[in-house]
Order: structure tokens, then C-alpha cells, then sequence
């Protein structure tokens, strides 16, 4: 056996900030499973999933993409979508690690959440969402301890994706006086894609809220080891199943990168993005474990929009790779342990599911 065969496949999915223009479009309607899959999350938000497809498939988009309304459906079917390609091969993934939005994507791929439940969930943040202050994330070239001066009031650290990449969070006023403070102090950073403090306390309002929500959809015990970026390892029974573990989620900060080692100490791996950007690719491939070679990591879209031939070499490459490995079963073999993706999972369809109809997403500002 070779050491490629050696390691275990676990698939990561991204979150808010990876999403960009076209992302994906080189696979709708050439790739059947990533097609249906999107599809079956944008048909559950009605009308409004028709704009939201308009735009994701538009030149000049009527609304934003980095807009709450836009990016939040769009990154999450993607992220799904791809995740159910690579499980299509017959993938038998070993864990699941999401960033962010990647992570509500990966409860839907390991059966806590079925996808009524996980789109009623993420429209209804969407929906709440408008009623917070504008604000943003910010990323810098930094460890946490180095950025402490610049924090205070609802700045906060919203992410630790290495140990010299920090996220910013907080309300726009304040996001744009640590700009000026790490511009004169000679920092380097950049502006997210999102105009949502996200993973910090200008959510909090939104909390009890999503907790009675949550609460009806009933939430399950993952049927794979999902690590969760909001305590550094597997998810465990009690959390899965406690509507205040995933309605706090947008409030608490993403360790990416102590539960990325975490992940990397219980085993090798194969590390599989499944989502656009390569941005969990490029901060897995710093980790020491990955640099040694004992684990890899492979991408299945490509960093930025180039083009329809570039998603779909990109795809294939991933295949290759996991063909390589000896990753790649009996699609029949794996079908068993999959639902649909037009799986409502009855018990959520009773109280939970999302209604068929579109809620506008006009503004004083895109959300």
C-alpha cells in the first residue's frame, strides 16, 4: 500500500469570504450531481431562489454577490453541491471539517441537519440579519496576540485560520478605524466579501430567535465524525443535538486552524476542498504535517474564476487524485449511507420546512 493509500479522506468545506462571481458555473448543467444539488437548494427558497440563480449565472448580477441574500445561498449550495459530487465517486469520507457557513454545509452531508431545515435555517440568519448594524470582516497577515491593540467594544477576533492569519469582525465604524490603524502601523490586510460583522457579538440580538428555530427542526447525531471549528474537535452527540450549539455559531469565533491540527494529529489525510477559492487548500498546505507529506491536500474548484474549462479540469484532477489514493468505491456500495438531496427527512418536513414562496430581498442596504 502505497502512503497515499494510507490516508483517510476528509473533506472541508469553506465559508463566508471564499464566495466569488461565476464560482462553480463551469459544472451547472455538465455536471448532473452538482447540477441536481443546486438546484434542490435554490428550488426550496421559491422565488426568490429563481434571482438568486439569475445572478449567480449573470454578468453584471442585479444584486451584489457578496451580499448576505446572495452569498450566504449561493456559498452554501456550492459547498454542498460539491461535497455530494465527491461522495457520488463513491468517497467514503473519513470526517468533514466546514469553516463557517462550510460548516452548517457538512451537517447536511453527515445527516444532522436534512436540507429543509439547514436553507429554512440559513434564509431566516439572512432574514435577521437585516435588522443588524452594516459591518464586516477583516483578514490579516497577523497572529491573534499581535492584534490585540486594535480590538475593543464589538471588534473582536472572528477567526484564527493560521498563525499568521486573523479575521477582524465588528461593526463598520469600527472595522474601518482598525483599517486606519493598520495601515499607518504598515499591517497587511484585506476586506472580506461580506457586510455582516459575522462571529462576533453584533449578532447576539439574533440568538434566542435561531434558538427557537432550531429548536423545531430537530437537529441529529452526525452519521460521520464531523469536527467543529467552533470547539476545535468531533462534534459530540449532546452538541449536535442542542439547538443553542448552532444558533450561537454566528457570535463565536472559527479556529480553523486548531481544528485543522486537530483533525491532522488523529490521523493522515486527504485533505478535499469542496467549495470555490482554494482558501482552506492554501492555509492547509502551510500546516507542518501537510509540508512533511504525510497528508495532502487537493482542491476541486480553482482559485478564482477562469473560465468553465478550468472548473471542470479542476474537478477532474480532484477524481484523479482520489482515484490514486484507492478512494474511489462502488457508487452502489456508498448509496446506502447517502439521502438525496431532495431529502426533507419527514420530521422536518412536518414542522420545519422551508415554504415554498420567495421573501424580498430589497433594502435599505443588500443583505
Amino acid at each position: 500500500m502505497t502512503p497515499s493509500q494510507c490516508r483517510s479522506v476528509v473533506l472541508m468545506l469553506p465559508g463566508t469570504g471564499a464566495q466569488h462571481p461565476r464560482m462553480a458555473l463551469g459544472l451547472w448543467r455538465r455536471q448532473p450531481v452538482f447540477t441536481e444539488a443546486v438546484e434542490a437548494v435554490l428550488d426550496r427558497l421559491g422565488p426568490e431562489g429563481e434571482a438568486i440563480r439569475a445572478d449567480w449565472l449573470a454578468d453584471e448580477p442585479r444584486v451584489p454577490l457578496d451580499a448576505d441574500s446572495r452569498a450566504a445561498p449561493l456559498l452554501f449550495a456550492v459547498d454542498y453541491a460539491m461535497g455530494r459530487l465527491v461522495q457520488s465517486w463513491g468517497v467514503r469520507p473519513a470526517a468533514y471539517l466546514g469553516h463557517s457557513m462550510g460548516e452548517l454545509a457538512a451537517a447536511v452531508l453527515t445527516g444532522v441537519f436534512g436540507l429543509d431545515a439547514a436553507v429554512r435555517l440559513l434564509w431566516e440568519r439572512v432574514r435577521m440579519q437585516r435588522s443588524t448594524p452594516a459591518g464586516g470582516m477583516l483578514a490579516v497577515a497577523a497572529g491573534p496576540r499581535e492584534l490585540s491593540g486594535y480590538l475593543g467594544g464589538d471588534l473582536v477576533v472572528g477567526a484564527v485560520n493560521g498563525p499568521r492569519h486573523t479575521v477582524l469582525s465588528g461593526p463598520e465604524h469600527l472595522l474601518r478605524a482598525a483599517e486606519h490603524a493598520l495601515r499607518a502601523d504598515g499591517r497587511t490586510f484585506r476586506r472580506l466579501g461580506t457586510h455582516t460583522p459575522y462571529h462576533s457579538p453584533a449578532l447576539a440580538p439574533l440568538v434566542a430567535d435561531t434558538v427557537d428555530l432550531v429548536a423545531r427542526l430537530r437537529p441529529a447525531v452526525p452519521r460521520a465524525p464531523l469536527y467543529s471549528a467552533y470547539t476545535a474537535g468531533p462534534l459530540r452527540a449532546h452538541e449536535a443535538v442542542d439547538p443553542h450549539f448552532w444558533a450561537v455559531q454566528p457570535t463565536r469565533p472559527v479556529m480553523f486552524w486548531r481544528t485543522l491540527d486537530r483533525v491532522l494529529r488523529d490521523g493522515d489525510r486527504l485533505l478535499v476542498e469542496t467549495g470555490p477559492a482554494q482558501t482552506l487548500t492554501v492555509l492547509a498546505r502551510a500546516h507542518p504535517a501537510v509540508r512533511a507529506g504525510r497528508s495532502a491536500v487537493v482542491p476541486t474548484l480553482p482559485p478564482r474564476a477562469a473560465g468553465p474549462d478550468a472548473d471542470r479540469r479542476c474537478v477532474e484532477a480532484a477524481r484523479a487524485a482520489l482515484a490514486d489514493g484507492g478512494h474511489l468505491t462502488a457508487r452502489r456500495a456508498f448509496e446506502a449511507a447517502l439521502s438525496p438531496p431532495g431529502d426533507a427527512r419527514t420530521r422536518h418536513g412536518e414542522d420545519g420546512g422551508l415554504p415554498r414562496t420567495g421573501r424580498s430581498g430589497r433594502g435599505t442596504r443588500h443583505t
